[in-house]
């Protein structure tokens, strides 16, 4: 499939809705943050889940400005969440928003999970940025713990994405896909690799899916219309993990229910 035929953004007759959604280890904003900008704007998300997002000194200003430059809006993250951050579009009608903070390993970064619980038209669906550690015992530890957070967020339909810090081959990476669906393994478009933007040689940011949803494409979008190699190369020392995903309606979800962000 060609990069230009990922579907776009739309509300099927039955309500169901079919969202772009985009992860970006976005390195705290510390290389260019105007191309950063530029490439989540030519992807058309509905909802960006952001890694590495600032923590620090005037870090709400940094996140709403990014969101700004990419016309999207903050929904929730941040340092509240140790770097996790969800952006959305105007189509996102936000039911909740929590930030979770992962137990703390003395002498290691803290990590956490920015969520939330929205709606496009008639769809329901959770949302998880997530960052796992990058030591083996306490990545296997939160993947358990994203998964357990899935579970119980009252949702038929969920989708996690972020930095896991591994391989497909690694044994985090497989817990996560055994109860989900890894987007990239399901339907593969674009390029596969997401680390470094100057030699791309593993795949460690990923789309996970629950079962019912309909993975359309997912892929790095190297050759996505807006999209130039010196913007990628220039925005984060990670590539983004862009998904076309069609989102079933929700029994008790008003099919024509206001899109708009709260």
């Amino acid at each position: 499939m060609a990069t230009s035929e990922l579907p776009n953004s739309r509300t099927e007759p039955d309500g169901s809705a079919v969202i772009r959604v985009l992860s970006y280890n976005i390195r705290s904003l510390r290389d260019d943050e105007d191309a950063c900008a530029r490439v989540i704007r030519a992807c058309r998300p509905d909802v960006v889940f952001i890694q590495e997002a600032p923590r620090f000194f005037r870090w709400r200003k940094h996140a709403a400005r990014l969101a700004a430059k990419s016309e999207l809006l903050v929904l929730s993250g941040g340092a509240t969440a140790s770097g996790p951050l969800l952006l959305c579009s105007l189509r996102a009608t936000v039911e909740r928003t929590e930030d979770i903070l992962l137990p703390l390993t003395p002498g290691l970064h803290r990590r956490g999970f920015a969520t939330a619980v929205v709606r496009f038209a008639g769809a329901r669906v959770g949302l998880v940025s997530c960052h796992l550690s990058l030591r083996e015992d306490e990545r296997y530890a939160q993947s358990g713990m994203l998964l357990d957070r899935l579970a119980g967020m009252g949702v038929p339909h969920a989708v996690a994405a972020g930095d896991v810090n591994e391989r497909p081959d690694g044994r985090s990476f497989k817990r996560l896909a055994a109860e989900l669906q890894d987007c990239w393994a399901v339907r593969p478009w674009g390029a596969e690799h997401t680390s470094t933007p100057a030699d791309p040689h593993q795949r460690i940011d990923a789309v996970f899916a629950t079962p019912g949803i309909e993975v359309l494409g997912c892929g790095v979008p190297l050759d996505l219309p807006g999209i130039g190699a010196a913007d990628l190369t220039a925005a984060t020392d990670h590539l983004p993990v862009l998904a076309a995903l069609r989102i079933p309606a929700t029994q008790d979800a008003p099919k024509n229910a206001p899109q708009a962000v709260s």
